[in-house]
């Protein structure tokens, strides 16, 4: 077979890492019709060492060659690597399976700064995890007859507001296979935390300030009650604050079971900025530090194995 015919192969590129599970090496076989001044049927056999750094990226090495049925001598052809892509529902299928016995049953608290998508990853984690989901602003609303969060604040105050939220937490502590979504202030009492980490595992999802403040500002100012009294457009009234209440909470935040940085998920996906992830990604992200902490002597102590 001329050389030439080799430069008219075209490698696969659907090949996705999770076929091969968690081998480090695999191998595909296909045919291909080349026209040539005969036709040829070639049987392509291809080597793939999958090199894995995390669950979400991966690239292939190959080496492929070729025969065929008119007598003629296999040959490698070319080698080379390609990018893999991922199946993000598959990925965080997998992570669900892989933590649930260290898991055990007991629920999961995010907090963070207000725009941190609690609320849209938690709901992706409580689906995967057959979890209920439970937003602690919502639950707060529906006590004070639907009265939206903005109101509360409003007509009652933080203090009033701030009281309600614990009284939740202390209700949901006594559950197990639960996801919460907590208010961005909850870190403030340390009574919350002894309710939060009494039978379950705290996350913080970790956001950069100027990120959150473009998602504040794209959504709008008015249901962010700490946000009302700042002068300027969206996005500056939403990153002063931001700013302030980081000064005040970031040490409340890092008594967090697990971190979840977007500025270090975005770096090892290889993407400019965080608003380029996606909700399950950093839910993947988020199993990935619940199983570390988990694995560690002191997780491991408190999920009761």
């Amino acid at each position: 077979m001329e050389a030439g015919v080799a430069c008219k192969l075209k490698y696969p590129t659907w090949i996705e890492s999770e076929r091969f599970g968690r081998k480090s090496t695999s191998s595909l076989r296909f045919g291909r019709i080349l026209k040539q001044d005969q036709k040829v049927r070639v049987v392509v056999s291809a080597h793939f060492p999958v090199q894995t750094s995390s669950y979400r990226h991966s690239s292939v090495s190959f080496e492929v060659s070729c025969s065929s049925n008119k007598n003629v001598s296999a040959s490698t052809l070319e080698t080379g690597s390609i990018h893999v892509p991922y199946d993000e529902a598959l990925m965080l299928k997998n992570m669900s399976q892989e933590i649930e016995p260290y898991l055990n049953g007991h629920s999961i608290y995010l907090v963070g700064l207000m725009g941190s998508g609690k609320t849209t990853v938690g709901k992706i984690l409580s689906h995967v995890l057959s979890y209920s989901f439970y937003d602690s602003d919502t639950l707060i609303e529906q006590e004070v007859n639907g009265m939206s969060v903005a109101e509360i604040f409003k007509l009652h105050g933080e203090r009033f507001f701030r009281k309600k939220e614990t009284k939740i937490l202390q209700r949901l502590s006594s559950k197990k296979q639960l996801v919460v979504s907590t208010g961005g202030g909850a870190v403030v009492q340390d009574e919350n935390w002894d309710y939060m980490q009494k039978k379950g595992i705290s996350v913080w999802l970790d956001v950069p300030l100027e990120a959150l403040a473009q998602r504040i500002a794209a959504v709008g100012t008015h249901s962010r009650p700490l946000l009302h009294y700042e002068p300027g457009d969206p996005y500056t009234k939403a990153l002063k604050r931001l700013s302030y209440l980081w000064e005040q909470r970031s040490k409340n935040y890092a008594k967090a079971n697990a971190r979840v940085s977007l500025e270090e998920i975005a770096g090892k996906l290889g993407y400019r900025d965080v608003s380029d992830l996606t909700p399950t990604e950093i839910a993947i992200e988020a199993l990935e530090q619940i199983e570390r902490y988990l694995k560690e002597e002191g997780g491991m102590a408190i999920a009761g194995l």
